[in-house]
């Protein structure tokens, strides 16, 4: 099995076989969040006015996600593991836009099959790549609004690529490395609103959901990210 770890947009537009676009703090853990409380689908959209238009034209949707961090205007709910944990999304389809995550589907448009990426379902993910058995696979890193490489996202790589060449992991050394980077200080600064503590907690619940979450094109050649159990 041939691996590869790339970055960024760029790194989107280069990923070939199966591809897992990787957003830990907080697309795609919040994602698998909603799916857990029921979601049956969610469309991860890298344009704003496209995702007002899909609520617009479809108002039984929940529209979810932001812009550098912060919930965008008429959305029913942001990023946040935390906001959503205990919401009830049975039945629902879930229109998702964020700054990094949604924009890596936007531009893997040469990936052979698409998932999502998280601590939240890395074991599924394993499981899900090792039954595949593809003979390449791409690890996309989408970094800080998809402009700068983070360290949960190339630890969550890292984690994902060690476990399919059946390398022993350390999740507490991952939790402890993450707890003092730079990009989780936005859970611990109490003037940062939109990103509450707990989303760190669980954004890094290791294992927590056993599906992966996989692009499937609707009839509106619409991807819609749905649960695939392991």
């Amino acid at each position: 099995m041939d691996i590869d770890i790339l970055h960024l947009i760029e790194g989107a537009k280069q990923a070939r076989g199966l591809t897992v676009i990787i957003d830990v703090f907080r697309a795609f853990s919040t994602a698998c969040y909603a799916v857990r409380n029921g979601a049956v689908g969610i469309i991860p959209v890298g344009d704003v006015d496209l995702a007002y238009q899909l609520k617009k034209e479809n108002p039984g949707y929940v529209l979810m996600g932001e812009r550098k961090g912060k919930r965008l205007p008429g959305f029913d709910f942001g990023n946040s593991p935390t906001e959503i944990q205990s919401v009830d999304f049975a039945g629902k389809t879930v229109i998702q836009t964020t700054s990094a995550g949604t924009q890596g589907f936007a531009n893997a448009r040469h990936a052979d099959e698409l998932i999502t990426g998280s601590f939240v379902n890395a074991e599924a993910i394993v499981n899900y790549i090792l039954e595949r058995a593809p003979q390449k696979v791409s690890l996309v890193c989408m970094g800080t609004w998809a402009v700068k490489a983070n360290d949960e996202d190339s630890l969550c790589a890292k984690y994902i690529a060690d476990r399919l060449n059946h390398q022993k992991t350390d999740p507490e050394k991952i939790t402890t490395h993450l707890k003092a980077s730079k990009s989780a200080r936005i859970f611990f600064d109490p003037e940062v609103l939109w990103a509450p503590e707990k989303d760190f907690e669980l954004c890094l619940n290791i294992g927590l959901c056993d599906f992966v979450l996989k692009a499937e094109m609707n009839r509106k050649d619409l991807l819609v990210l749905k649960p695939e159990y392991s």
